[in-house]
């Protein structure tokens, strides 16, 4: 028989957090569910979290080239229609699948899927509400509103657009969300949290904000030729105070973001834009209002 929905929990090293993960989506009790974990050769206690879940979970734990790789190996191994994708420090909420299952079921037209989610600690309480914003394909170029453990696709998706792009180490989603949306997928959002996204100091993300921006920044040059204004304030904002000791706001501060953003446009986009001029002179203007 074929599985309605199948989850995929790309997983390395994370043993603090794995029990957590498996709990989240085996009390989500769908029948013919497929849940496999695709682990990258843990040396943590993580096999030994899995051992205790045979017979109950589908695994394997060999290496492999990295988060991407172990999705993509995932979803080859599943047949579900509906996939999701659950990395091993983030949590589905009660109910999670079975709303998916039951949006996709009542909406045909629709591909791909997302819900808001929050922000958690280690300790599985909420930090914040993730920003997660009505579908706008335009918006979504300035900012990635999807929250990747709250967002699911038909399997379909995968046949018209291929899997994850193994080339890339942190911005994976947001690339196919983009992928999907610029090519004709069509997007729908759920207004209910399905999920939450583990935030903490030790993350891929924030323990590398740079590359994490420069990548982004990689992939809105390939398929946009143009970056976002957005992002390019963001990276400056970034580098600011990941490579300086300058307080947020100073005026010292909003110089070095000002230059890092020019040096970014030119970098990436060639040329400055009269809006992101118009931006700058903005920031330049409260430099000198400041007292």
């Amino acid at each position: 028989m074929t599985t309605s929905i199948c989850v995929i929990t790309p997983s390395y090293n994370q043993g603090e957090f794995i029990e957590r993960t498996i709990q989240s989506v085996l009390q989500q009790q769908i029948p013919n569910l497929d849940y496999i974990v695709v682990d990258g050769a843990s040396t943590d206690s993580t096999l030994e979290v899995l051992k205790k879940y045979e017979g109950k979970i589908r695994w394997i734990s060999e290496k492999d080239k990295g988060q991407t790789d172990a999705v993509n190996k995932g979803i080859a191994s599943t047949k579900g229609k509906i996939i999701g994708w659950l990395n091993s420090d983030d949590i589905y909420y009660s109910d999670t699948l079975q709303t998916v299952l039951d949006f996709f079921k009542t909406h045909p037209e629709i591909d791909v899927v997302y819900a808001n989610a929050n922000h958690i600690d280690k300790n599985d309480n909420v930090i914040e509400a993730y920003p997660t914003e009505p579908w706008d394909i335009e918006r979504l170029k300035e900012v990635c509103y999807l929250c990747q453990p709250a967002v699911f696709f038909r399997r379909s998706v995968i046949d018209r657009f291929e899997q994850l792009d193994t080339n890339l180490n942190y911005c994976m989603d947001y690339e196919y969300w983009l992928r999907l949306a610029l090519n004709g997928a069509t997007f729908a959002k759920i207004d209910k949290i399905l999920a939450g996204s583990r935030l903490y100091d030790e993350t891929k993300t924030l323990g590398a904000r740079i590359k994490v921006h420069q990548e982004i920044n990689a992939v809105l040059q390939k398929k946009l030729h143009n970056i976002p204004n957005r992002w390019l304030s963001n990276y400056a904002h970034v580098v600011v105070e990941d490579k300086t000791s300058l307080k947020r706001g100073s005026k010292t501060f909003i110089l070095a973001v000002i230059s890092v953003t020019l040096f970014a446009a030119l970098r990436w986009n060639k040329s400055i834009n009269p809006e992101l001029w118009q931006m700058l002179r903005g920031w330049l203007s409260q430099v000198f209002t400041k007292s």
